[in-house]
């Protein structure tokens, strides 16, 4: 494996201090796209759909727990005995939700998974996020997830529901913590689409990825 040159502490100083000029011209160019995401209109969403939790039947409002804000990520239904581990992956990075709560801003998952596959999954994922089962409803195609995945951003005014942005595929790529920290190494994502130097290990995207129940028991060395 090729590794990165070997120079000075000064020459490494010089080095950092240029990528650090870069990396704070991304963060004030992420500032201002954020800033402009909150500019965006907004457009009104259904609030009737026939959603299920552990609990029972539930409605789109009931989904922010009283809050103004909710956002949703629409996991993969991929049938009964598969799961998308870029999903699962999402959740694993999901951190404690009294944050977000803490600014009137409820985080929860919705699936076409039906509720008994969902609370069995959470329950093996030992995962604390709210999740609803929105099978045989329009709500996964009406927020642009379809059969696939994406993440929406919902804002309640008093019982009317808006929508107010929503992205898929690489979109939700940040909210993966193991991408975030991986980009910052020299190896990377270790993933063939990489601008990465020759001699550094990479295998093809989606490939390696698991269950994070199911690494011991699979081989996935670059």
């Amino acid at each position: 494996m090729q590794l990165p040159p070997i120079v000075t502490q000064d020459a490494w100083q010089d080095a950092r201090e240029h990528l650090l000029e870069k990396e704070k011209a991304a963060t004030r160019a992420l500032d201002a796209l954020a800033a402009e995401r909150r500019r965006l209109p907004m457009t009104r969403f259904a609030g009737d759909y026939d959603l299920t939790g552990p609990d029972g039947p539930r409605t789109l409002p009931d989904l922010f727990e009283g809050r103004r804000q909710l956002v949703v990520y629409q996991m993969m239904d991929n049938g009964p005995d598969d799961y998308c581990e870029g999903c699962a992956a999402v959740m694993d990075s999901v951190g404690h939700l009294a944050h977000l709560n803490a600014r009137d801003t409820t985080f929860a998952v919705v699936s076409d998974m039906p509720i008994e596959q969902l609370t069995a999954y959470w329950r093996r994922m030992e995962w604390a996020i709210p999740f609803y089962s929105s099978r045989d409803s329009t709500f996964a195609a009406d927020c642009g997830a379809a059969s696939g995945f994406a993440l929406t951003v919902f804002l309640r005014d008093g019982d009317d529901v808006y929508r107010t942005y929503s992205t898929t595929a690489r979109g939700v790529d940040h909210l993966r913590f193991e991408f975030t920290i991986l980009d910052l190494t020299p190896l990377g994502r270790q993933e063939t689409w990489e601008d990465t130097p020759a001699g550094r290990p990479q295998t093809a995207p989606y490939e390696w990825w698991r269950l994070h129940d199911e690494y011991a028991s699979a081989e996935v060395t670059p």
